[in-house]
């Protein structure tokens, strides 16, 4: 417990800096959802500041994208305010935590402004929404990532042009995510599929 703290504060002291610096934006994207959903489980407001920091390192554009048959709608990914929001609520009492939220809230990120591009869909029950053609640059890394509002599980398949299955996360999760890197450039198909009961709003992030 006591290392995790140590390191939870190493996280917090270091320089903000891009993403794109050692990972990729996507990643730091999946990682600090990760630990902000560790620690809503945990209700720690140390590891929420944690995880707010790291995405806030990541920048993200808007782009009207839609699944066939529906429509995009305004809106954005979790954000890092809405972390350290929810890291407030539970050390509203904590003098020490306030300030380190305070910190994350007015540091300023160094780095690139063009980052990822998103879009948000919201699909019903038991829905699959499609992504007919999706274009990736051949040799380069191509990253995709789901992220719900925790409503459902959502599974993720991407295809080829020729519908051969490249890659699928489909662990019990509304965060999905696939990498891969294509031999040659061309158009990719993307499949989101909500297997719960309760419509899920997701975002969808590509590199």
């Amino acid at each position: 417990m006591r290392l995790n703290a140590l390191f939870l504060s190493a996280v917090l002291c270091a320089p903000a800096v891009s993403a794109t610096a050692q990972t990729s934006a996507i990643s730091s994207l999946r990682t600090s959802a990760d630990l902000f959903a560790i620690a809503q489980e945990q209700r720690d407001p140390l590891m929420m500041i944690a995880a707010a920091k790291l995405r806030k390192t990541v920048s993200l554009r808007a782009t009207e994208r839609a699944p066939t048959g529906g429509t995009a709608e305004a809106g954005s990914a979790l954000d890092w305010r809405d972390m350290l929001k929810a890291a407030s609520a539970i050390a509203a009492d904590d003098e020490m935590m306030m300030e380190l939220i305070e910190d994350v809230r007015v540091e300023t990120t160094k780095g690139v402004a063009d980052g990822p591009v998103y879009s948000v869909v919201t699909i019903g029950p038991r829905g699959t929404d499609a992504y007919d053609s999706l274009p990736f640059t051949g040799g380069a890394y191509a990253e995709v990532y789901i992220e719900g509002k925790g409503n459902s599980d959502l599974n993720l398949y991407v295809y080829d042009a020729q519908g051969r299955l490249v890659c699928s996360d489909t662990d019990i999760s509304d965060i999905a995510y696939c990498g891969w890197r294509p031999a040659t450039t061309g158009s990719f198909k993307l499949e989101v599929r909500n297997k719960g009961e309760a419509e899920n709003r997701y975002a969808l992030i590509t590199n």
